[in-house]
């Protein structure tokens, strides 16, 4: 398993910009807009969110512009993991109790869990970690 990447909330490009670039010399992509019904499936909020990458080699930021003073951002802020076998950590999931929603997103399906405090968490299969021995405990 792998930390992807973290998202978390900034009230406006222009502080996002001046912390992660100007602060951690970190790549910034071009805005993108979540709509507001995949927003409402993934965080149960009915509104559009702007999200911005800021990354290089070995981090990777995913800032989500929103306003701070809404309680959006205990819903939006995220730890994304990349797990080798998806199989095997979904039935240890379930084994343990953890709820798991998957939300369809045109031909993809994203996977998305709670810890037993309400921390959020994206889960991606990759590639690079299939090759790995699963454990099942």
């Amino acid at each position: 398993m792998r930390l992807k990447h973290v998202a978390l909330v900034c009230t406006s490009e222009e502080k996002s910009d001046k912390f992660y670039q100007g602060l951690l010399g970190l790549e910034k992509s071009e805005p993108k807009t979540i709509e507001s019904t995949l927003s409402k499936s993934i965080f149960n909020l009915d509104s559009e969110l702007v999200i911005i990458n800021y990354l290089n080699e070995d981090i990777h930021f995913e800032i989500f512009i929103a306003d701070s003073s809404s309680n959006s951002t205990r819903q939006i802020e995220h730890l994304c993991l990349e797990v080798g076998d998806l199989n095997d950590f979904l039935y240890k999931c379930n084994t343990l109790g953890v709820e798991v929603a998957q939300i369809p997103k045109g031909d993809k399906t994203l996977i998305f869990i709670k810890d037993f405090d309400g921390n959020l968490f994206e889960i991606k299969r990759s590639a690079l970690l299939e090759d790995r021995p699963a454990t099942r405990d």
